[in-house]
């Protein structure tokens, strides 16, 4: 969608798809992200009392939950679907950095404008509520940048991924990446640390891209990815089973081994079962999606996807709080009334979100000067551009991990916006248009 109008007509929706767009894709994404959203919302326990603003998760409070954690973490979906958007994009001989420029272009408009406002917003936070509420604001509000940091890191491989011609071939690769992610668990278990355990990020993440890629390249069929799902599930149930891994598979903050910061090989099967059971339902999920009124609904709000991802937390957070100030908290799962005021906090939440979506999904669209100029870049350009791209993606990472405070947090943060001007920098001239 290029127009800067987000929510367009239906008649311009359908005028401005093209005829061979796989819509299965724009529903993993736009699917993945319903549950992400309203999962959040379910799991956020929060109140205000005299102690001030106390936050929990319902899964700290209802461990017995955690196996729905296997139908919420839908995250190997995004990254499946990237992966196939990547392998539609990519065209042989085309310069590695200047693709991965122009995936980064879209990408990175929407996170400068929320960073922009999250750094003014805590510079006043600090001002007028003191330094502990704004290192507590600043260690939430860019936690999930994580995705988006790994996300631009495991993007830069799809062009490899490219030259593999067979399906065996990708399939050896994952594989490959699901027993790595074993080894590097055994180091992580060996040192008694989560840092040793970082690796997993790209290896671990990398496995849904794959597919995608395989999946975009028709050499996985419908048939062969049920058996492959049936097959990885199987062995995480019984993975899950021995104890070495916790079975929840999002953080609660009271986990004893976190799946997630960093993965794990429980996650590793997880990124490989959830993908290659899309990829066989596919075909039904896109004559389902070529329905008109279905597909202005799907690719309406994939115009506007990152709104929905950036901003969603905050508006939760004000959903949650606006309840509080009539005494509808969603706090104690086991108070009188509770389940019922999650559901009016689900309710009231998507209202704003959908106020908030059409107010800032625009800005996805907006050009910003000279970040979105066309550029032509090759040879050595080429990959240093690229190169400072994926160290953008990891600095954009440890700044989520850390968070906006003190200054390993700021100083990712200039990490993050230096090498992401300096790549686009190094593309050199603009192409005019």
């Amino acid at each position: 969608m290029s127009s800067p109008d987000v929510v367009s007509s239906a008649d311009a929706v359908a005028r401005n798809t093209k005829p061979d767009r796989d819509r299965a894709v724009d529903v993993a994404r736009l699917g993945a992200l319903l549950v992400v959203m309203f999962g959040h919302c379910a799991l956020l326990l929060a109140t205000i009392d005299s102690g001030g603003v106390r936050v929990g998760n319902i899964l700290g409070a209802l461990p017995a939950l955690a196996p729905i954690t296997w139908v919420l973490q839908v995250m190997p979906l995004f990254f499946m679907a990237g992966g196939a958007a990547g392998a539609y994009s990519w065209h042989t001989g085309r310069p590695w950095g200047a693709w991965l420029l122009a995936r980064a272009q879209r990408l990175c408009r929407p996170v400068f404008w929320y960073l922009a406002v999250w750094a003014v917003v805590l510079v006043v936070v600090r001002e007028t509520m003191g330094a502990a509420s704004a290192t507590a604001l600043g260690r939430e509000c860019v936690a999930l940048l994580w995705f988006l940091g790994v996300y631009l890191v495991v993007l830069a491989f799809v062009p490899a991924l490219m030259r593999l011609r067979s399906g065996r071939a990708l399939g050896a690769v994952v594989a490959g990446l699901i027993v790595v992610s074993g080894v590097v668990d055994a180091i992580r278990f060996a040192v008694g640390t989560p840092e040793a355990g970082t690796a997993n990020l790209v290896v671990v993440w990398l496995i849904p891209m794959v597919i995608g890629v395989a999946y975009a390249r028709h050499l996985i069929c419908a048939r062969r990815a049920l058996v492959i799902a049936v097959i990885a599930l199987a062995a995480q149930v019984i993975l899950a089973l021995t104890g070495m891994y916790d079975v929840c598979l999002v953080v609660t903050g009271t986990e004893r081994v976190s799946n997630v910061s960093p993965p794990t090989l429980l996650l590793a099967l997880h990124c490989t079962w959830m993908p290659c059971l899309f990829i066989a339902a596919a075909n039904p999920i896109r004559r389902w999606a070529s329905r008109p009124r279905v597909w202005y609904v799907i690719a309406t709000g994939n115009g506007g996807a990152m709104t929905l991802y950036l901003w969603h937390i905050p508006v939760i957070a004000v959903a949650a709080f606006t309840l509080h100030a009539f005494g509808l908290d969603a706090f104690d799962p086991h108070a009188p009334g509770f389940w019922a005021h999650l559901a009016l906090r689900a309710a009231v939440f998507a209202v704003l979100m959908a106020v908030v979506f059409r107010l800032l999904s625009p800005l996805e669209h907006r050009a910003l000067p000279w970040w979105d100029d066309r550029v032509q870049v090759s040879g050595a350009r080429s990959v240093l551009t690229g190169a400072l791209l994926c160290l953008a993606g990891a600095a954009l990472t440890l700044m989520a991990k850390n968070g906006l405070e003190g200054v390993l947090g700021w100083s990712a943060l200039a990490g993050f916006v230096v090498a992401a001007v300096a790549a686009r920098a190094s593309a050199g001239r603009v192409v005019k248009t």
